[in-house]
């Protein structure tokens, strides 16, 4: 050892072995040891005299479906699949029990009434036929609202089911059935409600182009045509685009009904605000799903479709050169049967493929939350707090929304440090 390296202040004490002196501080680019999400370890941090080093980043945690952070695009089309595999009696079974098994029975009603409808018409004398044809046509728009009906109610109870399985399974919680149905049970009404209503007004503003459409071409002449075809071609690119820009301006209604249990006028404003900024986001996720699912449907509903046509062929192979009654109806009864059963695969894969739309729909409304309102933080808090045995702690998704990110859910930085000591007197001069 050297005399610089053995020189001390006058008065300090001897200098310690090397093993016995303080490591030095981490260099810039080194980590310090970490505790736990968020914390640096003791002796580092804000405030440290001489260190200034902010903790090193961890991950979030993932307790659950996805990671606690703001979510990217590859995690919004992927996790939405992935919430079918983690809780599949949930998932699967709701969709097979809130939405196949009455789409199935519907389906059997409709094509029985209708294959009796038919029947009868084919079958009846002519001075009868067109009476029946009236009764028929009555009947088959009956069945077609009992079966919209049905459809939209059992969209909107598999809606509130799956909603709030994405829900728990974010903070990491594996629900059973009945305990998932008690927290929703009380908004089905309200999702009944939205689904009807927003029915009710897609109804009226297409009823309404079909009814200035048919007023155009009823003045007859080369204007009424030409503007009775303006109407359509407007009407429809018109359509196409308002449909696209409401639904999805509106897609978190159901969402936020579940969730923060709002009202319909509440929801409504609530999605509208959620959704600004992030427009274009929403509507490419919502696109790409309903375009995977409807890939899916197709690529099952083929074979179906092939396998319908050529049932004339196999059974009534001369029904269309000698047309005959009885063999009509057997081309009739073959098809229905074939398309019964397409109906009711479509209706398996169509069920299993909602819970996977659904599904995206909710992650979008946590992953919207968690960039305008740091709900990622609430939701650290809350997994936090649960697994620490704690059971008062507030549901995250019905809290306020704050106005901007909020850092509740990181621990707050270390007070600042002990000034450093004062510089040690300099040594005295030599006297003359």
């Amino acid at each position: 050892m050297t005399d610089e390296q053995n020189w001390q202040a006058p008065g300090a004490g001897p200098v310690p072995p090397p093993s016995a002196q303080p490591a030095p501080p981490p260099q810039y680019g080194q980590h310090a040891p970490h505790y736990g999400y968020g914390q640096p370890a003791p002796g580092y941090g804000y405030g440290q005299p001489g260190y200034g080093q902010q903790p090193a980043w961890t991950p979030p945690p993932k307790p659950g479906l996805i990671p606690l952070r703001p979510l990217s695009f590859g995690t919004l089309i992927g996790a939405p699949f992935q919430a079918l595999r983690r809780n599949p009696k949930i998932t699967v079974g709701a969709a097979l029990l809130i939405q196949t098994i009455p789409t199935i029975v519907v389906t059997l009603l409709v094509f029985g009434g209708a294959a009796l409808l038919l029947s009868r018409v084919v079958n009846a004398d002519s001075s009868d036929q067109s009476t029946l044809t009236a009764g028929a046509i009555g009947g088959s728009i009956v069945l077609g609202l009992l079966s919209v009906v049905v459809s939209a109610i059992s969209a909107a109870l598999l809606q509130g089911v799956v909603v709030g399985e994405v829900a728990r399974g974010t903070v990491g919680e594996k629900l059973r059935f009945r305990a998932l149905w008690n927290l929703v049970k009380g908004r089905i009404g309200a999702l009944i409600g939205w689904t009807f209503l927003l029915t009710l007004a897609w109804t009226v503003t297409i009823a309404l182009v079909i009814l200035v459409a048919v007023a155009m071409f009823a003045l007859g002449g080369p204007a009424g045509i030409a503007g009775g075809i303006a109407v359509v071609i407007v009407g429809i690119l018109g359509l196409i685009t308002l449909a696209v820009w409401i639904n999805t301006k509106l897609s978190m209604v159901p969402s936020a009904i579940v969730l923060e249990r709002l009202s319909l006028r509440a929801a409504v404003a609530r999605s509208w605000r959620l959704t600004s900024r992030y427009f274009w986001k929403t509507f490419g996720v919502i696109a790409l799903i309903g375009l995977i699912a409807y890939a899916v449907s197709q690529v099952v509903g083929i074979p179906f479709g092939v396998i319908g046509g050529l049932m004339g062929g196999i059974f009534a192979p001369t029904s269309m050169s000698d047309p005959n009654a009885s063999e009509l109806t057997q081309v009739l009864v073959s098809q229905l049967s074939v398309n019964v059963l397409a109906s009711v695969v479509g209706a398996i894969v169509g069920a299993i493929m909602s819970v996977v739309q659904t599904s995206a729909v909710a992650l979008l409304y946590i992953d919207l939350r968690m960039r305008k309102e740091g709900l990622d933080l609430e939701l650290v808090r809350f997994v936090e707090a649960r697994q620490t045995g704690r059971t008062d702690v507030p549901d995250p998704y019905t809290t306020p929304a704050a106005a901007g990110p909020s850092y509740v859910g990181y621990p707050p930085p270390p007070p600042p440090g002990p000034s450093a000591p004062p510089a040690p007197p300099a040594p005295p001069a030599a006297s003359a």
